[in-house]
């Protein structure tokens, strides 16, 4: 089942992240360290995040937003060490381009397919396979097609919906989630059934849907769900 092929490296991404969480807290407690000296790293969080989205991810955006979250969190830490210098005044204008990029990237990617801007309605194959990333903003995106494939949506302060509601659906479908400081919907048919194999961290995974009289159309969400939301509803 496709729902079992979750990425074995991020999950070790992650264990490994916590346990050294712990170690250094427990060291903390029997005086063997100061941890509150180890606080000044707290942006190798986003380094963190960023190779567990690069190791989750399968396609081209997904993996852009984990490098964009590394290299922020290797530059706040150069900054806390002293090593490099630069004002938030600095860092939000590099966010901005960013996100131009983002777009951009996406415009180039459709320019053979028409135009397509947020709120439009992809169909047909342009939308069996999605990939969709809110950055400091918001998206929302219909899909219509009759063989939804699944893909990934990605949150990063900011939100994402995903409408599903007119698209079929061929057996099974996953679409790999990663709501950071922020939040995604999937809204899909009612006669799909939802599994939820989500990882929240400070954050949570809700499913408001009905279970159809017969399971022959699944859709599995994965992904993580960091100090953010990720709500499926039919």
């Amino acid at each position: 089942m496709r729902n079992r092929n979750r990425s074995v490296p991020a999950q070790i991404v992650l264990g490994l992240g916590v346990m050294v969480v712990g170690l250094m807290f427990l060291l903390d407690n029997l005086g063997l360290i100061d941890f509150h000296d180890a606080l000044h790293f707290w942006p190798l969080m986003f380094i963190l995040f960023g190779l567990m989205k690069v190791l989750d991810s399968q396609t081209p955006g997904g993996k852009l937003s984990g490098v964009v979250l590394m290299v922020l969190g290797a530059a706040l830490t150069l900054r806390g060490m002293g090593m490099i210098y630069f004002s938030w005044q600095t860092l939000w204008p590099v966010l901005l381009i960013v996100v131009g990029l983002s777009v951009l990237r996406r415009a180039l990617e459709r320019k053979d397919g028409g135009a397509a801007g947020p709120n439009l309605a992809l169909s047909k194959d342009e939308s069996s396979v999605v990939d969709v990333t809110a950055i400091l903003g918001g998206v929302e995106r219909q899909v219509v097609t009759p063989t939804f494939r699944g893909g990934e949506a990605t949150a990063i302060m900011g939100g994402c919906v995903l409408d599903l509601r007119q698209s079929g659906l061929e057996g099974e479908a996953v679409v790999n989630v990663f709501a950071l400081m922020g939040g995604i919907t999937l809204r899909v048919p009612v006669d799909w059934t939802v599994v939820l194999n989500g990882t929240p961290i400070i954050g949570g995974f809700d499913e408001k849907t009905a279970s159809p009289p017969a399971g022959t159309k699944r859709l599995v969400v994965r992904g993580y769900a960091i100090m953010g939301g990720v709500e499926v509803r039919n």
